[in-house]
Protein backbone atom coordinates (compact mmCIF):
# COMPACT_ATOMS: atom_id res chain seq x y z
CA UNK A 1 0.00 0.00 0.00
CA UNK A 2 3.12 2.10 0.82
CA UNK A 3 4.16 2.04 -2.77
CA UNK A 4 0.84 2.65 -4.39
CA UNK A 5 0.55 5.64 -2.23
CA UNK A 6 3.92 7.17 -3.66
CA UNK A 7 2.54 7.23 -7.09
CA UNK A 8 -0.64 9.02 -5.98
CA UNK A 9 -0.50 12.54 -5.64
CA UNK A 10 -1.81 13.65 -2.24
CA UNK A 11 -3.76 16.77 -1.23
CA UNK A 12 -2.10 17.90 2.25
CA UNK A 13 -4.18 18.93 5.40
CA UNK A 14 -3.79 22.25 6.47
CA UNK A 15 -4.96 22.25 10.33
CA UNK A 16 -4.89 26.20 10.48
CA UNK A 17 -8.36 26.64 11.37
CA UNK A 18 -8.38 23.68 13.48
CA UNK A 19 -5.82 25.02 15.84
CA UNK A 20 -8.25 28.14 16.57
CA UNK A 21 -10.73 25.89 18.24
CA UNK A 22 -8.34 23.34 20.79
CA UNK A 23 -9.04 23.94 24.51
CA UNK A 24 -11.98 26.12 23.66
CA UNK A 25 -15.87 25.44 25.33
CA UNK A 26 -17.96 24.62 22.30
CA UNK A 27 -21.77 24.71 21.21
CA UNK A 28 -23.97 22.57 19.45
CA UNK A 29 -27.40 21.12 19.74
CA UNK A 30 -28.79 20.32 23.09
CA UNK A 31 -31.97 17.96 23.36
CA UNK A 32 -34.89 19.85 24.55
CA UNK A 33 -36.79 17.15 26.61
CA UNK A 34 -36.69 15.00 28.91
CA UNK A 35 -35.81 11.61 28.57
CA UNK A 36 -39.12 9.26 28.21
CA UNK A 37 -39.30 5.73 29.23
CA UNK A 38 -39.71 4.81 25.34
CA UNK A 39 -36.50 6.82 24.38
CA UNK A 40 -34.71 3.99 26.75
CA UNK A 41 -36.59 1.28 25.11
CA UNK A 42 -36.34 2.55 21.55
CA UNK A 43 -32.39 2.82 22.12
CA UNK A 44 -31.85 -1.16 23.35
CA UNK A 45 -34.16 -2.02 20.31
CA UNK A 46 -32.29 0.06 17.78
CA UNK A 47 -28.36 -1.46 19.72
CA UNK A 48 -30.04 -4.92 19.27
CA UNK A 49 -30.02 -5.41 22.82
CA UNK A 50 -32.86 -7.41 24.38
CA UNK A 51 -32.03 -6.68 28.14
CA UNK A 52 -35.45 -7.14 29.68
CA UNK A 53 -33.83 -4.40 32.67
CA UNK A 54 -34.24 -1.52 29.82
CA UNK A 55 -37.71 -2.17 28.13
CA UNK A 56 -39.76 -4.53 30.55
CA UNK A 57 -41.31 -2.44 33.99
CA UNK A 58 -42.24 -5.61 35.29
CA UNK A 59 -39.14 -7.91 35.23
CA UNK A 60 -37.53 -4.34 36.57
CA UNK A 61 -39.39 -3.73 39.42
CA UNK A 62 -37.61 -7.02 40.00
CA UNK A 63 -34.22 -6.63 39.77
CA UNK A 64 -31.66 -4.93 42.18
CA UNK A 65 -32.53 -1.52 40.43
CA UNK A 66 -35.88 -1.54 41.24
CA UNK A 67 -36.79 0.13 37.97
CA UNK A 68 -36.50 0.70 34.33
CA UNK A 69 -32.87 2.90 34.27
CA UNK A 70 -30.76 3.72 30.91
CA UNK A 71 -28.06 1.54 30.30
CA UNK A 72 -24.35 3.22 30.04
CA UNK A 73 -24.38 3.04 26.49
CA UNK A 74 -27.77 5.16 26.63
CA UNK A 75 -25.25 7.89 27.57
CA UNK A 76 -24.27 8.99 24.39
CA UNK A 77 -27.80 9.45 23.31
CA UNK A 78 -27.98 12.66 24.90
CA UNK A 79 -26.58 14.61 23.15
CA UNK A 80 -26.63 15.66 19.14
CA UNK A 81 -24.26 14.12 16.77
CA UNK A 82 -22.82 11.25 19.03
CA UNK A 83 -20.31 12.96 20.98
CA UNK A 84 -18.64 13.47 17.75
CA UNK A 85 -19.16 17.62 17.33
CA UNK A 86 -16.12 19.09 19.72
CA UNK A 87 -13.84 16.22 17.54
CA UNK A 88 -14.78 17.96 14.28
CA UNK A 89 -13.72 21.81 14.40
CA UNK A 90 -11.94 23.69 11.80
CA UNK A 91 -12.55 24.11 8.46
CA UNK A 92 -10.85 21.81 6.39
CA UNK A 93 -11.74 21.65 2.61
CA UNK A 94 -13.05 18.65 0.93
CA UNK A 95 -12.81 16.50 3.46
CA UNK A 96 -14.76 13.84 5.50
CA UNK A 97 -14.65 12.27 9.12
CA UNK A 98 -14.73 8.77 10.41
CA UNK A 99 -14.93 7.52 14.39
CA UNK A 100 -11.52 6.36 15.63
CA UNK A 101 -12.72 5.61 18.96
CA UNK A 102 -14.47 6.55 22.11
CA UNK A 103 -13.14 6.82 25.98
CA UNK A 104 -15.45 6.90 28.48
CA UNK A 105 -15.61 7.77 31.95
CA UNK A 106 -18.46 7.06 34.25
CA UNK A 107 -19.05 8.55 37.49
CA UNK A 108 -21.74 6.59 39.03
CA UNK A 109 -25.23 8.69 38.24
CA UNK A 110 -27.92 6.45 36.78
CA UNK A 111 -29.80 7.70 33.76
CA UNK A 112 -33.58 7.02 34.16
CA UNK A 113 -36.73 8.67 32.72
CA UNK A 114 -37.58 12.08 33.16
CA UNK A 115 -33.58 13.03 33.27
CA UNK A 116 -32.85 16.28 31.68
CA UNK A 117 -29.68 15.98 30.09
CA UNK A 118 -27.47 18.70 28.90
CA UNK A 119 -23.84 18.39 27.56
CA UNK A 120 -20.20 20.63 27.63
CA UNK A 121 -17.87 20.45 25.04
CA UNK A 122 -14.33 21.09 23.92
CA UNK A 123 -11.75 20.15 21.34
CA UNK A 124 -9.47 18.41 23.71
CA UNK A 125 -6.26 18.04 20.57
CA UNK A 126 -5.13 16.95 17.83
CA UNK A 127 -2.15 15.16 15.51
CA UNK A 128 -1.87 14.61 11.87
CA UNK A 129 0.02 11.03 10.75
CA UNK A 130 0.08 9.58 7.34
CA UNK A 131 -1.97 6.44 6.79
CA UNK A 132 -2.26 4.11 4.37
CA UNK A 133 -6.38 4.58 4.01
CA UNK A 134 -6.10 8.52 3.16
CA UNK A 135 -2.48 9.25 3.48
CA UNK A 136 -2.53 12.69 5.59
CA UNK A 137 -4.98 12.65 8.11
CA UNK A 138 -5.77 13.72 11.30
CA UNK A 139 -6.83 12.35 14.54
CA UNK A 140 -8.56 14.64 16.53
CA UNK A 141 -9.96 14.41 20.27
CA UNK A 142 -12.64 16.12 21.61
CA UNK A 143 -14.87 15.70 25.17
CA UNK A 144 -18.24 15.99 25.63
CA UNK A 145 -19.38 16.03 29.76
CA UNK A 146 -23.17 14.77 30.19
CA UNK A 147 -24.59 16.34 33.16
CA UNK A 148 -28.01 15.97 34.27
CA UNK A 149 -30.88 18.19 35.94
CA UNK A 150 -29.57 17.66 39.61
CA UNK A 151 -25.63 18.90 38.46
CA UNK A 152 -24.54 15.80 38.70
CA UNK A 153 -21.99 14.60 36.03
CA UNK A 154 -22.71 11.45 34.65
CA UNK A 155 -19.83 11.00 32.62
CA UNK A 156 -17.49 11.90 30.27
CA UNK A 157 -16.80 10.69 26.49
CA UNK A 158 -13.49 11.75 24.70
CA UNK A 159 -14.21 10.85 21.03
CA UNK A 160 -11.33 10.83 18.25
CA UNK A 161 -12.18 11.79 14.85
CA UNK A 162 -10.66 10.44 11.93
CA UNK A 163 -10.79 13.84 9.43
CA UNK A 164 -9.10 13.12 6.22
CA UNK A 165 -9.70 14.06 2.02
CA UNK A 166 -11.77 12.04 0.71
CA UNK A 167 -10.52 12.54 -2.60
CA UNK A 168 -7.09 10.69 -1.23
CA UNK A 169 -9.02 8.03 0.45
CA UNK A 170 -10.73 7.20 -3.37
CA UNK A 171 -7.65 7.29 -4.92
CA UNK A 172 -5.60 4.81 -2.14
CA UNK A 173 -8.27 2.34 -2.45
CA UNK A 174 -7.13 1.03 0.40
CA UNK A 175 -10.25 -1.11 1.33
CA UNK A 176 -11.14 -2.54 -2.30
CA UNK A 177 -10.57 -6.13 -0.91
CA UNK A 178 -13.93 -5.51 0.84
CA UNK A 179 -16.13 -4.56 -1.69
CA UNK A 180 -18.13 -7.38 -1.91
CA UNK A 181 -20.36 -8.15 0.36
CA UNK A 182 -20.33 -11.61 1.87
CA UNK A 183 -23.14 -14.02 0.58
CA UNK A 184 -24.85 -16.08 3.61
CA UNK A 185 -26.41 -19.09 3.19
CA UNK A 186 -29.86 -19.81 4.74
CA UNK A 187 -28.09 -22.27 7.03
CA UNK A 188 -25.37 -20.01 7.85
CA UNK A 189 -28.32 -17.47 8.74
CA UNK A 190 -30.22 -19.72 10.52
CA UNK A 191 -27.00 -20.88 12.55
CA UNK A 192 -26.14 -17.50 13.24
CA UNK A 193 -29.78 -16.78 14.73
CA UNK A 194 -29.23 -19.36 17.29
CA UNK A 195 -25.45 -17.78 18.68
CA UNK A 196 -27.40 -14.65 18.87
CA UNK A 197 -30.25 -16.36 20.76
CA UNK A 198 -27.82 -18.46 23.12
CA UNK A 199 -26.04 -15.07 24.03
CA UNK A 200 -29.26 -13.44 24.66
CA UNK A 201 -30.24 -16.17 27.09
CA UNK A 202 -27.04 -15.21 28.77
CA UNK A 203 -28.51 -12.72 30.96
CA UNK A 204 -32.78 -13.16 30.56
CA UNK A 205 -32.25 -14.27 34.72
CA UNK A 206 -31.60 -11.28 37.76
CA UNK A 207 -28.52 -12.37 38.69
CA UNK A 208 -25.24 -10.41 40.67
CA UNK A 209 -21.98 -10.86 39.82
CA UNK A 210 -19.61 -10.50 42.73
CA UNK A 211 -16.28 -9.60 42.35
CA UNK A 212 -14.86 -12.44 44.21
CA UNK A 213 -16.41 -14.75 41.86
CA UNK A 214 -14.45 -13.80 38.95
CA UNK A 215 -11.16 -15.81 37.90
CA UNK A 216 -7.97 -14.39 36.23
CA UNK A 217 -8.50 -15.06 31.97
CA UNK A 218 -11.83 -15.45 32.48
CA UNK A 219 -13.39 -15.35 29.07
CA UNK A 220 -16.56 -13.57 28.59
CA UNK A 221 -19.54 -14.84 26.09
CA UNK A 222 -19.04 -14.26 22.64
CA UNK A 223 -22.15 -11.72 21.79
CA UNK A 224 -22.76 -11.75 17.80
CA UNK A 225 -24.42 -8.96 15.95
CA UNK A 226 -25.89 -8.91 12.83
CA UNK A 227 -25.77 -9.66 9.65
CA UNK A 228 -25.74 -5.91 9.14
CA UNK A 229 -28.12 -4.37 6.64
CA UNK A 230 -29.06 -1.23 5.82
CA UNK A 231 -32.74 -1.59 7.48
CA UNK A 232 -30.38 -2.33 10.59
CA UNK A 233 -28.27 0.97 10.09
CA UNK A 234 -31.92 2.55 9.86
CA UNK A 235 -33.12 1.13 13.09
CA UNK A 236 -29.50 2.01 14.93
CA UNK A 237 -30.12 5.57 13.74
CA UNK A 238 -33.53 6.21 14.40
CA UNK A 239 -32.41 5.29 17.68
CA UNK A 240 -30.59 8.50 18.31
CA UNK A 241 -32.56 10.80 19.68
CA UNK A 242 -31.40 14.19 17.86
CA UNK A 243 -32.31 12.48 14.11
CA UNK A 244 -35.79 12.84 15.45
CA UNK A 245 -37.36 16.45 13.56
CA UNK A 246 -37.30 19.09 16.16
CA UNK A 247 -35.60 16.94 19.20
CA UNK A 248 -32.39 19.51 19.48
CA UNK A 249 -31.93 23.27 19.61
CA UNK A 250 -28.82 25.09 19.46
CA UNK A 251 -27.65 26.36 22.89
CA UNK A 252 -25.78 29.25 20.74
CA UNK A 253 -22.05 28.81 21.71
CA UNK A 254 -19.95 28.73 18.56
CA UNK A 255 -18.88 25.24 17.16
CA UNK A 256 -17.82 25.07 13.39
CA UNK A 257 -18.86 21.53 12.99
CA UNK A 258 -21.55 22.26 10.42
CA UNK A 259 -19.08 24.34 8.49
CA UNK A 260 -15.63 22.02 8.84
CA UNK A 261 -15.31 21.47 4.86
CA UNK A 262 -17.56 18.44 3.99
CA UNK A 263 -17.85 17.46 1.06
CA UNK A 264 -20.67 19.26 -0.91
CA UNK A 265 -22.72 15.89 -1.72
CA UNK A 266 -22.29 15.12 2.30
CA UNK A 267 -23.28 18.57 2.92
CA UNK A 268 -26.83 19.88 4.61
CA UNK A 269 -29.10 22.48 3.23
CA UNK A 270 -30.27 24.84 5.73
CA UNK A 271 -32.34 26.54 4.20
CA UNK A 272 -34.50 23.68 2.29
CA UNK A 273 -34.63 22.35 5.78
CA UNK A 274 -36.98 24.79 7.23
CA UNK A 275 -39.29 23.56 4.85
CA UNK A 276 -38.47 20.01 4.55
CA UNK A 277 -36.44 18.86 7.44
CA UNK A 278 -34.73 15.72 5.99
CA UNK A 279 -32.45 18.39 4.28
CA UNK A 280 -30.71 18.82 8.00
CA UNK A 281 -31.16 15.22 8.25
CA UNK A 282 -27.89 13.66 7.71
CA UNK A 283 -28.91 10.40 6.57
CA UNK A 284 -31.51 11.17 3.62
CA UNK A 285 -28.75 14.27 3.19
CA UNK A 286 -25.48 14.85 4.69
CA UNK A 287 -22.36 13.79 5.57
CA UNK A 288 -24.29 10.34 7.27
CA UNK A 289 -25.77 9.35 3.95
CA UNK A 290 -22.78 6.76 2.72
CA UNK A 291 -23.95 4.67 6.04
CA UNK A 292 -26.78 3.51 3.91
CA UNK A 293 -26.15 4.63 0.26
CA UNK A 294 -23.34 3.01 -1.45
CA UNK A 295 -22.31 5.56 -3.62
CA UNK A 296 -21.90 7.90 -1.13
CA UNK A 297 -19.99 5.35 0.66
CA UNK A 298 -17.45 5.12 -2.14
CA UNK A 299 -17.54 8.66 -2.27
CA UNK A 300 -15.46 8.95 1.10
CA UNK A 301 -13.57 5.98 0.67
CA UNK A 302 -15.41 3.09 2.26
CA UNK A 303 -16.50 0.32 0.05
CA UNK A 304 -19.86 -0.15 0.89
CA UNK A 305 -22.36 0.86 3.45
CA UNK A 306 -21.17 0.58 7.15
CA UNK A 307 -22.19 1.40 10.71
CA UNK A 308 -21.87 4.28 13.01
CA UNK A 309 -18.86 4.27 15.32
CA UNK A 310 -21.15 5.18 18.47
CA UNK A 311 -23.01 2.48 18.00
CA UNK A 312 -19.97 0.00 18.13
CA UNK A 313 -19.22 1.68 21.31
CA UNK A 314 -23.15 0.97 22.97
CA UNK A 315 -22.45 -2.50 21.57
CA UNK A 316 -19.25 -2.58 23.47
CA UNK A 317 -20.56 -1.18 26.80
CA UNK A 318 -23.70 -2.92 26.06
CA UNK A 319 -21.62 -6.16 26.34
CA UNK A 320 -20.13 -5.44 29.36
CA UNK A 321 -22.95 -4.43 31.33
CA UNK A 322 -24.71 -7.57 29.92
CA UNK A 323 -21.94 -9.73 31.72
CA UNK A 324 -21.30 -8.01 35.21
CA UNK A 325 -25.09 -7.97 36.37
CA UNK A 326 -27.56 -5.43 37.80
CA UNK A 327 -25.06 -4.16 40.29
CA UNK A 328 -22.11 -4.35 37.74
CA UNK A 329 -20.58 -1.06 36.37
CA UNK A 330 -18.44 0.03 33.92
CA UNK A 331 -15.93 3.15 35.31
CA UNK A 332 -13.58 3.58 32.38
CA UNK A 333 -13.77 1.87 28.38
CA UNK A 334 -11.17 2.86 25.83
CA UNK A 335 -12.36 1.52 22.66
CA UNK A 336 -10.09 2.04 19.65
CA UNK A 337 -12.35 1.38 16.34
CA UNK A 338 -9.98 -0.09 13.55
CA UNK A 339 -12.60 -0.42 11.05
CA UNK A 340 -16.37 -0.11 10.58
CA UNK A 341 -18.79 -2.64 10.40
CA UNK A 342 -19.92 -3.05 6.75
CA UNK A 343 -23.44 -3.96 5.13
CA UNK A 344 -23.25 -7.47 5.07
CA UNK A 345 -20.86 -8.28 7.52
CA UNK A 346 -21.71 -9.96 11.01
CA UNK A 347 -19.73 -8.78 14.39
CA UNK A 348 -18.41 -11.08 17.35
CA UNK A 349 -17.35 -9.39 20.61
CA UNK A 350 -15.00 -11.44 23.48
CA UNK A 351 -13.88 -10.35 26.40
CA UNK A 352 -11.19 -11.57 28.61
CA UNK A 353 -10.54 -10.98 32.46
CA UNK A 354 -6.80 -9.52 32.33
CA UNK A 355 -6.56 -8.69 35.65
CA UNK A 356 -8.41 -7.69 39.23
CA UNK A 357 -7.79 -5.09 41.97
CA UNK A 358 -9.98 -5.18 45.20
CA UNK A 359 -11.25 -1.31 46.21
CA UNK A 360 -9.93 0.57 48.67
CA UNK A 361 -12.94 0.39 51.10
CA UNK A 362 -13.68 -3.05 50.95
CA UNK A 363 -16.93 -3.04 49.24
CA UNK A 364 -16.04 -3.08 45.33
CA UNK A 365 -13.78 -4.79 42.88
CA UNK A 366 -12.30 -3.53 39.94
CA UNK A 367 -12.21 -6.17 36.73
CA UNK A 368 -9.81 -5.19 33.88
CA UNK A 369 -11.66 -6.25 30.83
CA UNK A 370 -9.39 -6.83 27.71
CA UNK A 371 -12.33 -7.04 24.66
CA UNK A 372 -11.85 -7.45 20.92
CA UNK A 373 -14.20 -6.92 17.70
CA UNK A 374 -14.04 -9.15 14.65
CA UNK A 375 -16.03 -9.82 11.78
CA UNK A 376 -16.38 -13.36 10.21
CA UNK A 377 -13.16 -13.06 8.49
CA UNK A 378 -11.17 -12.10 12.31
CA UNK A 379 -10.54 -8.85 10.21
CA UNK A 380 -10.49 -6.68 13.54
CA UNK A 381 -12.42 -3.87 13.98
CA UNK A 382 -12.31 -2.57 17.63
CA UNK A 383 -10.58 -3.02 20.34
CA UNK A 384 -9.62 -2.02 23.91
CA UNK A 385 -9.41 -2.78 27.42
CA UNK A 386 -12.10 -1.41 30.37
CA UNK A 387 -12.58 -1.26 33.69
CA UNK A 388 -15.95 -2.53 35.56
CA UNK A 389 -16.49 -2.11 39.26
CA UNK A 390 -18.14 -5.47 40.94
CA UNK A 391 -19.65 -6.14 44.71
CA UNK A 392 -17.39 -8.49 46.39
CA UNK A 393 -20.03 -10.12 47.43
Amino acid sequence: MEEKSDRVNLDPLNTTETDKWVGKPLGGGQLKEPISLNDIRRWVQGMQNPHPLYYDERYAAESALGEIVAPQSFTVNCTVGHGAVPAIQGYIPGTHMLFGGDEWWFYGPRIRPGDRIRCDRMLFDYRVTHTKFAGPTMFSRGDTTYINQRGEVIGKQRSTSIRYRAENARAMDSLAAQRQAPQWTIEQFERFEEQKFAYYQTFQKHFTRTFNEVSDGETLPVRPIGPHTIQTFCTEWRAYIFTVWGAEESDDLPTSALEAGWLPEMSRDPGKARIDPTYADGLYYGPSRGHVHERYAQLIGVPRSYGYGATMGAWILDYLTNWAGELGFVTQCNARYIGPALVGDATFLTGRVAAKQAGRHGAWGIVTVDFEMKNQDGLLLAKGPAEVRLPLK
